[in-house]
Parts: structure tokens; C-alpha cells; sequence
């Protein structure tokens, strides 16, 4: 029979379940995600209201149109399509990575939506995990409440009307924060696991998975500064980073070797993104529709990559963490050096918040909610309208 010590020990807490850790952190992140949802419900009324009020039909412009149909054609057939516009330009379907139309494809399967329904279900839900995301990288970095406003900024950013359409930019955007806030955790495996899933969305996961190699470095390097002179012990105590790293290109990798499978050609990835006029340049294309626009919009073009360059600059200056820093500048550059549509610069930048971490900073730091709210609201308002005139216009100016 126990003695009465071991009756009146308290009984050890079981170990929470993963589910319940889940909810932990969705109750810890509701704030920010109703923010987040406030900002971009404001710009889908604004845009609603103006369609209905122009007789247009919303949901076809969020979901039937530009990019979307590409990728719902890629759901519905798989790859295979090629446009030739009237110039003789030819544009085949393999410039769109597979992960949206795979889930486009498996929503429309397993529910009544179509998939053009889907395709918008998948941009707002990723929505959503994005801005939880984003939130877990800022709270932890500078407390919760510059988590919350980064994630309503970034729901404010200037054209963040696309993150209610069709799109990738939510879903890349959505693993690309988490894969961060893994690495920040030092969780490398799962960084790079889902680096691998960004690499199956856009081709800008480059800039994600050389923020991941150039942390590992940097680790590596530290640790046999401060004294570990044997390789392999350097390397067994970094194996989980290592491992992490290694997985982190597979994505964009396989299906590079995919597209050279199919065209039969090593190179041919590289050469249907130039088919797509989305080579490498420098930034000599960029330069060029700069002079050639008249004076007062060069000015302003010029004004615009001035406060891009200031943000970056306050980023480093911010002294943000290598992974995070390394990401969003990454992703500016890639913006900045291709050839490619510059209408689609802004909305290619889109998934680099750690830009938006200065200023988000600065609004936790006003004294009153008050006043936090009347810039964010601002922000909103302003981001709205200027979705809702290019939705309802002919595109991106």
C-alpha cells in the first residue's frame, strides 16, 4: 500500500496535445488576424460596391482573369497549353509553378466549389495563415503588438487587392513567414520543409531558400570561431540545420528538372521564363521604362524606389535577423533585376513584410490605440481605393 507521501504527490500535467498548442497560438494570434481581416474586408467592400455600382461581376475579376485562368487551366488539364499572341510571342504554361492549381484541383474535387471558387478559397484561407505568419515573425522579434499591426499592413500594403484574387502571393507568402518564424525557432527541418513547398509556388523562393543557406553559414561560421576545430563535431551538432538547408531548393529544383523533362532540354525552364520576357537583367529593363516615361512620373517612379531603398535600409539598420533580412531583401532584388512586366514589380514585392517591420514598429510605439487605428484605417481606405480602380480598369498601371 502507498504511503501517504505518494497518495497526496500531485499528479504529473499530461503533456498538451498538439492540438491544444495549436489553439494556444490561434488564441494568442486572433487579434492580429482579425486586424488583418478587418483591413482586407474593408478593400473587398470598397471593391464590391464599386463593380455592382459599374454593373461588373466581382467574383470573375477576383478569380477569372490574368494569371487565374492560367492556373485554372493547369488544374482542370494539367500542363500543356501555349498562347501565341498576336506578335508571334508565344507563352506556354510552364512559366506557372504547380502547388495553387494542385490545390485548386483538390478543393474543386472534394467540394461543390469550381475552380475558379477554389482558386479564391485557397488565396483567402492562405491569406489568413499568411498574416499568422507574419504575426509570429514580428511578435516574436518586438512583442505582440507590432505583430498585430505588421500583419494589418500587410494586409494595407498598395496593392494587396491581390491577395483576394486567384494568385500566389498569399500561399508563397504564407510558407515563406512560417519557414522564417521555424528558422527563428531554430526548427530547421521544418524550415526547410516547407521552403520546398514555397519552391513548388513562385520562382522568387529563391530569395527564402538563400535565406536559409546563408543563416547555415553564418552559423557554421560562428560556432568554429568560437572555438570548434573538429569539422565533424561542427558537423553533428548543426546535422538538423544541415538537413533543413539541403531539403530547402528541392522544391524549385524538381520542378526545374520537371520542365527540362518535358522540353527535353536542361535549360528549358530558364528558357520559357524568357519566353515569359522574365530573364535576368540587371535592372537595364527597369532603367529603360524609367527614361522613357515622361518627367513628373519618372520623378515619381524615382521617388517610390527612393522610399523602397529607405526601407531596406532602416531594415538593415533595424539590425533584423539574417534570415529575416536576407528574405525580404532577397525579394526586392529579384523584383528589381528582371526584365518582366513592370506593372507586376509592386505585387511581386508583396511578399517581403520584413520591409513593413520598421514601420510597424514605430506604430506600436504612439501612445494611444487611437491613433494607431486612424493610420491603419487610413491605410486601408487608401489601399482599397486603389485596388478597386485596378481591378475595375484595364490592370496595373
Amino acid at each position: 500500500m502507498p504511503d501517504q507521501q505518494t497518495r497526496l504527490r500531485p499528479a504529473a500535467p499530461e503533456p498538451r496535445s498538439t492540438r491544444h498548442r495549436a489553439a494556444a497560438q490561434l488564441a494568442v494570434a486572433a487579434p492580429a488576424l482579425g486586424a488583418y481581416a478587418a483591413v482586407r474586408a474593408v478593400g473587398l467592400l470598397v471593391f464590391w460596391v464599386a463593380a455592382w455600382a459599374e454593373g461588373k461581376d466581382a467574383p470573375h475579376l477576383l478569380g477569372g482573369r490574368w494569371d487565374s485562368v492560367w492556373y485554372q487551366r493547369i488544374a482542370e488539364n494539367g500542363y500543356g497549353w501555349t498562347a501565341t499572341l498576336p506578335d508571334g510571342t508565344v507563352h506556354p504554361d510552364l512559366a506557372f509553378f504547380p502547388l495553387l492549381p494542385a490545390l485548386e484541383r483538390g478543393l474543386a474535387t472534394v467540394t461543390p466549389l469550381t475552380l475558379q471558387s477554389a482558386g479564391i478559397t485557397v488565396a483567402w484561407l492562405a491569406g489568413l495563415l499568411a498574416a499568422w505568419g507574419i504575426f509570429a515573425v514580428g511578435a516574436r522579434l518586438h512583442g505582440r503588438r507590432t505583430g498585430v499591426l505588421l500583419a494589418a499592413l500587410w494586409g494595407a500594403y498598395p496593392t494587396a487587392f491581390v491577395q483576394s484574387m486567384a494568385y500566389t502571393e498569399t500561399l508563397f507568402t504564407a510558407l515563406a513567414a512560417w519557414s522564417l518564424y521555424a528558422v527563428l525557432r531554430d526548427r530547421w527541418i521544418t524550415a526547410g520543409a516547407l521552403c520546398v513547398l514555397a519552391g513548388l509556388t513562385r520562382p522568387s523562393a529563391a530569395a527564402l531558400i538563400a535565406a536559409l543557406a546563408l543563416t547555415a553559414a553564418a552559423v557554421l561560421v560562428r560556432d568554429r570561431r568560437r572555438g570548434d576545430r573538429q569539422g565533424q563535431g561542427l558537423l553533428r551538432r548543426n546535422a538538423r540545420m544541415l538537413v533543413g538547408v539541403c531539403l530547402a531548393p528541392l522544391g524549385w529544383l524538381a520542378y526545374v528538372v520537371f520542365v527540362g523533362v518535358r522540353q527535353g532540354s536542361p535549360l528549358a525552364y530558364f528558357e520559357v521564363q524568357a519566353q515569359w520576357g522574365n530573364s535576368i537583367d540587371g535592372g537595364r529593363a527597369l532603367a529603360a521604362f524609367i527614361l522613357g516615361l515622361p518627367l513628373p512620373a519618372a520623378l515619381g517612379l524615382c521617388a517610390a524606389l527612393g522610399l523602397l531603398g529607405w526601407l531596406v535600409l532602416l531594415c538593415v539598420r533595424q539590425r533584423q535577423p539574417l534570415p529575416v533580412l536576407v528574405y525580404g531583401i532577397g525579394i526586392v532584388v529579384i523584383s528589381l533585376i528582371g526584365s518582366g512586366y513592370f506593372g507586376s514589380r509592386p505585387r511581386l514585392m508583396m511578399p517581403a513584410f520584413p520591409l513593413l517591420l520598421p514601420p510597424a514598429v514605430a506604430l506600436a510605439r504612439l501612445r494611444t490605440t487611437a491613433r494607431t487605428g486612424t493610420v491603419v484605417a487610413a491605410l486601408a481606405l487608401g489601399s482599397a481605393a486603389y485596388g478597386a480602380w485596378t481591378l475595375l480598369g484595364p490592370g496595373p498601371p
